[in-house]
């Protein structure tokens, strides 16, 4: 399901999948094919975490990479992130996607 929430871009967030909804900026996002598809990604993942263990990751990285590294440097090195930005161009990687193939971006 897609959420349009214009206070994103006062966060400076283009987007955001909270479970079960993706969260877009603005309606013209609508139409960017390689957002929703990282997004999309980012589902995936929630659901294989079953949802709650996927944030405490996901949190649990970006404090650790944030001891070393600014923000975005930080947030770039997450491993759902990781997976999310090689991937997000190619439209039939979920087609293809293996379980928790998120584990295959640690280190590259």
């Amino acid at each position: 399901m897609l959420l349009i929430l214009p206070v994103l871009g006062r966060l400076e967030i283009v987007g955001i999948t909270l479970f079960p909804f993706i969260c877009i900026q603005n309606r013209t996002l609508k139409s960017d094919a390689i957002l929703i598809n990282h997004e999309r990604i980012h589902l995936r993942q929630q659901l294989e975490l079953l949802i709650v263990p996927f944030y405490i990751w996901y949190f649990m990285e970006y404090l650790f990479f944030r001891c070393f590294h600014d923000h975005r440097t930080a947030y770039r090195n997450i491993v759902f992130e990781r997976e999310a930005y090689k991937e997000e161009k190619n439209m039939v990687y979920l087609k293809k996607r293996r379980f928790w193939s998120f584990l295959n971006y640690y280190g590259k």
